[in-house]
């Protein structure tokens, strides 16, 4: 039975759209384990919030490495000023070059998030959607601007964020304001901790106190919920042009000042739900169902 739209009506939609924004703002919470990143160059460790439960498989992934010692000992390699920390893959055995840590099988992508500030990502090669292993990186700046060619959230299928920064940001300021980056092989910014009077090209037998060293990584709570007080900005919505397939023509960016023409805008589902039922009741030959 089809009934014509009335004021009692419009109240009912109006009443349901705020039920189902409400919903679609608690679907957006992510559950998080929280992990301690010791480095060399702070007695203190960051911490990082991770999404167990909406980016489960890079979570799993890069618990697995931490689970196996992998991280312990290896060494940032690289530093990219107002980009991105890197590092995950790479260990110093004494002499140059660094010596590549041997990766488990690639993780399927998981772009749920933005590429903010204070955000830890997934690196992976280029041109190659489903290739992150071992490596990650730290945003030092919101890299999500549609306008940079620096896009995280729209290059490569975008870069999967599987955690938020909540203590020792200013670590990783420090490391990303190291002056000198070194170039090893294929390996450029390198951050080097160098007397003031030597270069890079003084490194020709660098010893371990010239790298920013990851010395461990711990998990130290692995509670259910860790993350209340947390509030990720989404990066993609799930097919959001509807043409059947999650790809990177759905992926909008998250700050709701900007925009991309041919995807939907920055406010995501809930934004998208509004809009479509605020159009419904501006429609006065729209019938709706009772």
């Amino acid at each position: 039975m089809f009934t014509q739209i009335t004021k009692k009506n419009t109240r009912k939609i109006f009443a349901l759209v705020g039920i189902a924004t409400a919903t679609l703002g608690i679907a957006n919470t992510a559950n998080a384990t929280i992990v301690a990143i010791k480095t060399s160059l702070s007695p203190d460790s960051i911490e990082i919030n991770l999404f167990d439960k909406t980016t489960p498989e890079t979570v799993k992934n890069f618990l697995n490495y931490i689970d196996n010692g992998h991280y312990t000992n290896s060494v940032v390699h690289r530093v990219s000023p107002g980009f991105v920390v890197q590092a995950g893959g790479f260990e110093f055995s004494g002499t140059w070059p660094l010596t590549p840590l041997e990766p488990n099988a690639p993780v399927v992508n998981e772009p749920v998030y933005s590429n903010v500030k204070g955000t830890i990502a997934m690196a992976k090669k280029g041109n190659d959607v489903n290739s992150a292993t071992n490596q990650w990186f730290f945003n030092l700046k919101d890299n999500n601007d549609t306008s940079d060619a620096n896009n995280l959230d729209r290059q490569n299928g975008g870069f999967t964020v599987f955690g938020q920064v909540i203590k020792g940001f200013d670590i990783i300021e420090k490391i990303s304001l190291i002056q000198n980056l070194c170039t090893n092989g294929a390996l450029q910014g390198i951050p080097m901790i160098i007397e003031s009077n030597k270069t890079c090209t003084d490194m020709v037998v660098p010893g371990p106190e010239n790298f920013v060293v990851i010395e461990q990584v711990t998990i130290i709570d692995s509670s259910g919920v860790t993350d209340s007080g947390l509030n990720p900005l989404l990066s993609k919505y799930p097919d959001s042009d509807g043409d059947g397939v999650k790809d990177i023509d759905d992926a909008f960016p998250s700050d709701p000042n900007k925009s991309v023409p041919d995807v939907e805008d920055s406010g995501g589902s809930m934004t998208w739900f509004t809009i479509a039922m605020l159009g419904l009741l501006a429609t006065r030959k729209r019938f709706i169902e009772s």
